[in-house]
């Protein structure tokens, strides 16, 4: 999946009312930005990103662009030549010289088959060409591989699998309504060392209604054991139009404290530390070179393209959305090549905001020119208090001033 916090200023882009007029300034602009982009080209990276839209069953708390069978009647084939299509049509839009990283998101990507996926990596190497080290990542189910899916995956060139496991603890994955068993995460994560994967990635939910301290320490203790060299971590988030939100406005899922979720951070933070991973963006922890670039390159803001139905995408400064449904997604394919239906020119005031929203949360810090002289002073505060910690001329959180990054990060902005 895409990190949430850029996936753009929806209410803000521009509206496609009529698509092909939409498109066609949308094409000018993208055409006008790549002067810009190939003038960064020594710092800037070239992700793509491709959602697949598909999941088995619904977790009660999950709001992302996903569609059940019984939501969508769109053949899965029909889907994989649309985002093909996408991928060969946007050579005229994006003159990138190679793609860095790819990602394939979702969604269940592994709904569709190790040959299906591989086609569409197929697709991204014989259109753009792969970089010589690209990272090529796919998000697993665990209970939607088996071992030999995952030798199938790669052989066909992914390098990181990042594994769903969410929790260890039977009766929290049940309130998440997850669908694996806690063996069958273990199991996973080994059959991808088995398979020769370079990195193995587990994303992991905390402070979720009944976890306990003990839940949550063998959840990480164990994956980390069983050799994963990067763990994502974030906080149950109960969002709006979800059964959870339902679940929990009827009182009969009560929340945790905020002051739970900190502890539980902290706890992560230390059993990860134990194991040899640092903290290289406040949710994301990995042994040295594990680090998920495709990701850094979210946070650099640096350029990718992105694919399928509700795929944000990002170049030299002008951000788009593509059309959410499957069936609207690829009816736009169809007939246009594109299924972009909204689209922005990032302003300098949102450019520097995100510069030092996203900078301020990596490990390597936030250089400090960036930071106004009228916001200086709440930088010397912030230092005081301990948040922030000099390096050199960068500025980086402390491990306390991780658990207020966000708040932190306002008070850097107009």
């Amino acid at each position: 999946m895409q990190p949430k916090i850029m996936t753009g200023h929806d209410s803000a882009m521009r509206p496609a009312d009529n698509v092909v007029d939409a498109s066609s300034s949308w094409q000018q602009a993208i055409e006008t930005a790549q002067p810009e982009t190939a003038r960064t080209l020594g710092e800037n990276s070239h992700g793509l990103y491709v959602h697949v839209p598909y999941c088995a069953s619904r977790c009660g708390y999950c709001d992302f662009n996903t569609y059940t069978p019984q939501e969508t009647d769109l053949d899965v084939g029909v889907y994989l030549q649309a985002a093909i299509r996408e991928i060969r049509c946007a050579k005229q839009y994006w003159r990138a010289p190679r793609v860095d990283t790819v990602f394939i998101g979702g969604g269940t990507p592994t709904m569709l088959s190790a040959t299906d996926l591989g086609s569409i990596l197929d697709t991204i190497d014989s259109v753009f060409g792969l970089s010589a080290d690209a990272e090529i990542t796919v998000e697993v189910n665990p209970d939607s591989v088996t071992a030999q899916t995952l030798k199938q995956l790669r052989v066909g060139g992914f390098t990181r699998a990042s594994f769903g496991v969410q929790s260890l603890a039977p009766h929290v994955l049940a309130v998440l309504e997850r669908t694996h068993t806690p063996g069958r995460s273990l199991a996973a994560i080994d059959e991808a060392h088995d398979a020769g994967f370079e990195h193995v990635s587990a994303d992991i939910m905390y402070a979720t209604p009944g976890e306990t301290d003990a839940d949550l320490a063998d959840t990480v203790t164990s994956v980390l054991t069983r050799g994963v060299d990067h763990v994502s971590a974030y906080s149950l988030i109960v969002e709006p139009g979800t059964r959870l939100a339902r679940q929990v406005r009827t009182g009969a899922v009560p929340m945790p404290e905020d002051d739970v979720a900190a502890d539980r951070y902290e706890l992560i933070d230390a059993l990860a530390r134990q194991q040899g991973l640092e903290w290289y963006e406040v949710s994301n922890w990995s042994l040295p070179g594990g680090q998920c670039r495709h990701n850094m390159g979210y946070w650099r803001n640096h350029d990718w393209w992105a694919v399928g139905p509700g795929a944000h995408g990002h170049v030299g400064g002008i951000r788009w959305v593509n059309a959410k449904h499957p069936r609207a997604y690829t009816e736009r394919i169809t007939a246009h090549g594109h299924a972009m239906v909204e689209w922005e020119q990032v302003s300098d005031t949102e450019s520097h905001l995100e510069q030092v929203m996203l900078g301020l949360r990596l490990g390597e810090g936030l250089s400090r020119e960036v930071i106004s002289v009228s916001h200086q002073h709440v930088v010397e505060d912030e230092i005081v208090a301990g948040n922030i910690r000099p390096a050199g001329d960068r500025l980086v959180l402390t491990d306390r001033g991780r658990l207020f990054a966000d708040a932190i990060a306002r008070r850097l902005t107009p």
